[in-house]
């Protein structure tokens, strides 16, 4: 029984991780999305075709 809190245990804390790192790439994503989007609307009058 004991195997089994331990490797719950384990699973636990690997998730936990994962969902820290997936928040943070999101965020960091999220962020330079808007200012890549801010940088294009800034710079659209100088776009000639």
């Amino acid at each position: 029984m004991e195997k089994v809190y331990k490797s719950m245990k384990l699973a636990g804390g690997a998730n936990i991780a994962l969902g820290i790192i997936t928040l943070v790439t999101g965020i960091t994503v999220g962020i330079l999305t808007i200012v890549s989007g801010a940088k294009l609307l800034r710079d659209k009058s100088e776009i000639t075709f």
